[in-house]
């Protein structure tokens, strides 16, 4: 077995105390926005930590997992599987076509689909699974080169493909803010990214199967991310920093 049998963690414990605080800013945050806390859906981003600490969120109650590589990925789904823990799991990160296949076969919800190749690929593969797969849109709203992502103006032609797909279901929008800095001047040029995301969304409710769903916000910026109308943010290092080293993955 490859995830040990751990017992229910201790009310006290490092990782407890930093899901309450994370927890306790978003409802925070989404009651300054006008919201109920339960609107937004923390997802725990595993990366940086064992598969014994991400089933050990798990059993804290944080059921939903993000992985941002696909060999990762692909590997943690067996590892937690192996130790009986079933998460939802998020895929999170840039994701290559060729790379595509466990994605697709194990993901909940996909985030990161910028291109219509993608898209025609996930649909392929969840079909050859035999199952129906969800994914984001996501849309490049700040000005950097190290970010992926659809130019706004392709939006409505990939959500008309995704319209079209078999397997596969365009249910909102990814974005994700400018690189993070501890300023006033960064905060507010996050802000905007996160509230021009949720301004697309709106303009293109209409392609939605629902009332579409909107990953922004991560560590640094989630609260400002919720504040916008985020409905996901993605937590890591928020969630796991002061955790013992031996805790961290390789």
């Amino acid at each position: 077995m490859l995830v040990p049998n751990l017992a229910l963690p201790s009310r006290s414990s490092p990782l407890a105390a930093n899901v309450r605080a994370v927890l306790d800013r978003i409802a925070d945050a989404a009651r300054r926005g006008g919201r109920e806390p339960q609107a937004v859906r923390l997802v725990a981003v595993t990366k940086s930590v064992s598969p014994a600490v991400a089933a050990e969120i798990v059993r804290l109650g944080v059921t939903d997992l993000g992985e941002n590589r696909a060999d990762r990925f692909e590997a943690k789904v067996a590892e937690l599987a192996a130790g009986h823990v079933a998460p939802r799991w998020h895929f999170v990160g840039h994701l290559q076509r060729n790379k595509a296949r466990a994605v697709a076969q194990h993901a909940a919800l996909v985030h990161s689909v910028d291109s219509e190749r993608l898209l025609d690929t996930l649909d392929r593969l969840a079909g050859e699974f035999g199952r129906e797969l969800e994914v984001l849109a996501q849309v490049k709203l700040a000005d950097e080169t190290t970010k992926s992502g659809l130019d706004p103006r392709e939006l409505a032609a990939f959500l008309a493909r995704g319209r079209g797909a078999k397997n596969v279901r365009v249910v909102g929008l990814m974005a994700m803010g400018p690189l993070a800095e501890d300023s006033a001047a960064q905060r507010e040029r996050a802000r905007a990214v996160f509230r021009r995301a949720a301004e697309l969304a709106r303009e293109h409710a209409a392609s939605f199967a629902r009332a579409p769903e909107l990953s922004i916000g991560m560590s640094d910026d989630f609260e400002i991310a919720v504040e916008e109308g985020a409905t996901l943010v993605r937590v890591g290092s928020r969630l796991f920093e002061g955790l013992p080293n031996e805790m961290e993955t390789s």
